[in-house]
């Protein structure tokens, strides 16, 4: 009954890792935060590379916007919803742009749920659907779910611009003081600029106009080009961020340290006991010069074999096969000639060099001497072929 029980609980187990073995293997599917580490299609690593590469100052924020580094000039804030931007950010962030900053605020397309602090700032609604164009496109399957949208009003960084590309998705309402719609289609707005102090703040309907997708497509780019020539660019990376989990409960961690007490008694009282230590063996190892030595003997016994000669002219006549397209089974004497007419070693060479390999053949054995001789002369004869060493005249 006991052996049936612990089968049991160990095909439950094995069930459950293989069940999560198989889950591990579906396909991630792409992630759609419009982050500088994202080199998905909705991901903003195409043009944190380009910005970068063009020569512009450009970094990023991995910290609260409280700490905006001095000499910022351009605060990017695209579509985050991993934490909100906090009341006392959104004061940081409005007294950067009194000072003469500038932010650029890609809109999260749920508003009210991501970011209450800035949309209550800016005063965000949502506006009506952008009709359907394609417009500027080669074709119509160029931006599947897109539509193009026109620059209304040339000012700041859509200055010498036309139209831009973005999502076939909901406008945008701002309802601040000072606030003009810079681009849109029919009722529908896309971009909006705020002047607050002695900066601007550009709120954009969805993260559209950053996504590696769209980022080539008309004139978006180009709005990204005017801010960064600005000065120094900053991409807020912070807000994309999960917010850390709270701290585990003391009680959990009490509850734990008494379950790992028990184990340990239980374990003190029902495990095996050991007897004495046994003495360490200590195991001695031949030392290096030892195997130098031996090899050394073996070398100093060895013979050269009669077989390795003939290896010499098989190679040679393989890679004249391969350098000159010497077939290897021409004639010694025709190959020479060739030899000396395509590759510039004189035919004598190769004839002296096979003449005295045929007489170490006829000898009933091969000194070591003799054999390093006859190879020094293959080995000039493969070198001269392959370019490496000057004919010898």
């Amino acid at each position: 009954m006991k052996n049936a029980r612990t089968i049991a609980i160990f095909g439950v187990l094995i069930a459950l890792a293989l069940a999560a073995g198989l889950s591990t293997d579906r396909d991630t599917p792409p992630s759609l935060v419009p982050s500088v580490e994202n080199t998905g299609p909705q991901g903003a690593r195409a043009l944190f590379l380009f910005l970068r590469e063009g020569g512009h100052a450009v970094s990023e924020q991995h910290t609260s916007l409280d700490s905006l580094a001095a000499g910022t000039r351009t605060l990017v804030l695209a579509a985050p919803i991993g934490r909100p931007v906090s009341d006392d950010e959104v004061l940081a962030v409005e007294r950067f742009v009194q000072a003469g900053g500038t932010l650029a605020y890609l809109s999260t397309r749920e508003l009210g749920r991501h970011q209450a602090a800035l949309e209550k700032w800016l005063k965000l609604e949502p506006g009506p659907l952008f009709p359907a164009s394609e417009r500027g496109l080669a074709t119509d399957l160029a931006d599947a779910g897109g539509t193009t949208v026109d620059v209304w009003l040339d000012a700041g960084p859509l200055r010498g611009l036309s139209t831009l590309r973005v999502s076939q998705d909901r406008g945008l309402l701002v309802d601040h003081p000072g606030a003009i719609p810079l681009a849109g289609l029919g009722g529908a707005v896309a971009v909006w600029r705020v002047a607050l102090g002695q900066g601007h703040v550009y709120v954009l309907a969805g993260a559209d106009l950053v996504e590696n997708r769209r980022l080539e497509l008309l004139d978006n780019v180009r709005f990204w080009s005017a801010l960064a020539a600005r000065g120094p660019l900053v991409i807020d990376e912070f807000h994309h961020q999960l917010a850390p989990p709270p701290p585990i409960s003391r009680g959990i961690w009490v509850f734990a340290a008494q379950v790992l007490a028990v184990v340990g008694i239980y374990a003190l009282s029902r495990g095996t006991r050991f007897g004495e230590p046994r003495p360490l063996l200590v195991e001695k190892h031949r030392s290096a010069l030892e195997y130098v030595r031996s090899m050394g003997w073996l070398m100093r016994r060895s013979k050269v074999e009669k077989e390795l000669l003939p290896e010499l002219d098989k190679s040679l006549r393989h890679q004249l096969q391969e350098q000159l397209g010497i077939p290897p089974d021409l004639e010694d004497s025709e190959a020479a000639r060739r030899l000396e007419q395509e590759g510039g070693v004189p035919a004598s060479h190769y004839l002296d060099a096979k003449a005295q390999l045929t007489s170490l053949l006829a000898q009933p054995s091969v000194r070591p001497a003799d054999f390093a001789r006859v190879a020094r002369l293959y080995a000039h004869l493969e070198r001269a072929v392959a370019g490496q060493e000057a004919t010898r005249r």
